[in-house]
């Protein structure tokens, strides 16, 4: 049952990306978004006028739109496991852990203050240095609070993102009105950026997590034992947990520079994937890549057609379903498996 569930969600993948692509200000249907496809298949002529303004809608805004948005998902859910393993805390994301308030900071000070001298990576890199300032700071509060309780944790990362979200709005306030607002609008979250010249980003943000994940799954599943039992197994938990954040706060930070700061996949998605893949990260990974790649898929298109022709920001929807899982979570039955 869970095997053929996880192909269903396979599938269901290529289908989430069509319907991204298919349906927005203007609604395309399936048989035209496939002949848009096919058209710049080799061998095929150029088409009619009509034909040439459909393949440019598919495959310059929406295709690389839905692709972002199929990536920052996975991207957000699998950074979401490995921290909620790594803290023991179920309630650990990048957004509440300050990891995307801290790429936001670097990101919003290139936007509004410098300018991208460094091309397509000056927002990357900048977001990076900040994900990774964010990361020291909770790493340092996490081993005073460490002994003190779970939800000292979860102060201690929340502390973190209020702080740089205030440091962002402070740049935001103090920085050139013009590039303010559009910076104050990615900061809500949103996917309108998508190009194919910087979907390396993405990727390069996705390959990190997945060379991490296939190299350190089962050291990652030593640590759910605790880190006595860790330690016997030859594990150093404070240097594995010291090298998965970088690595989450590097994925997070590409997800930031290209989308802005977007809430809640990160906690919503590994408790889903975990009723149906278990705990060991063989499984749970892919499991929660699929979900956060539809979860994102389906907010995106939520996003652009609720209010069209105008467009919500996609970080608005993340977190109205979000708040509706948390409350859902703190209603449930505690007794009920």
């Amino acid at each position: 049952m869970r095997h053929s569930l996880g192909w269903v969600l396979a599938a269901s993948l290529p289908a989430g990306v069509i319907a991204s692509v298919a349906f927005g200000g203007t609604d395309l249907d399936a048989g035209s978004v496939l002949a848009a496809l096919t058209t710049l298949a080799p061998g095929s002529g150029p088409g009619s006028p009509d034909q040439a303004t459909l393949v440019a809608i598919v495959f310059e805004l929406r295709l690389p739109r839905a692709l972002l948005a199929a990536m920052v998902g996975a991207i957000l859910a699998m950074v979401g496991v490995m921290l909620q393993t790594v803290t023991r805390n179920d309630l650990a994301d990048p957004f509440l852990f300050g990891l995307s308030s801290g790429a936001a900071v670097g990101a919003v000070a290139v936007i509004v203050l410098t300018g991208e001298a460094l091309g397509i990576w000056s927002v990357p890199l900048a977001a990076f240095g900040g994900a990774m300032v964010a990361a020291g700071c909770v790493q340092l509060l996490m081993r005073r609070a460490a002994e003190q309780g779970a939800e000292r944790l979860v102060l201690a990362g929340v502390a973190v993102s209020f702080l740089f979200g205030a440091l962002t709005h402070l740049i935001i306030v103090a920085g050139d009105q013009r590039s303010a607002q559009s910076a104050l609008f990615w900061t809500l979250g949103g996917l309108g950026t998508a190009r194919w010249d910087n979907l390396a980003v993405a990727v390069a943000g996705l390959a990190a997590l997945i060379v991490f994940a296939l190299r350190r799954r089962r050291r990652l599943d030593a640590l759910l034992a605790g880190d006595d039992t860790a330690h016997s197994l030859g594990v150093q938990p404070e240097r594995l947990r010291a090298q998965t954040f970088m690595v989450c706060a590097f994925a997070t930070a590409c997800c930031v520079a290209l989308a802005g700061v977007i809430g809640f996949v990160g906690l919503m998605v590994p408790h889903l994937a975990r009723r149906h893949a278990g705990v060991l990260h063989a499984g749970l990974l892919p499991w929660a890549a699929l979900l956060g790649a539809l979860l994102m898929l389906g907010c995106d298109l939520a996003a652009r057609t609720l209010l069209a022709p105008q467009e919500l920001p996609v970080g608005i929807v993340t977190a109205i379903v979000g708040a509706g899982f948390v409350l859902a979570l703190l209603g449930r039955d505690p007794h009920r498996n």
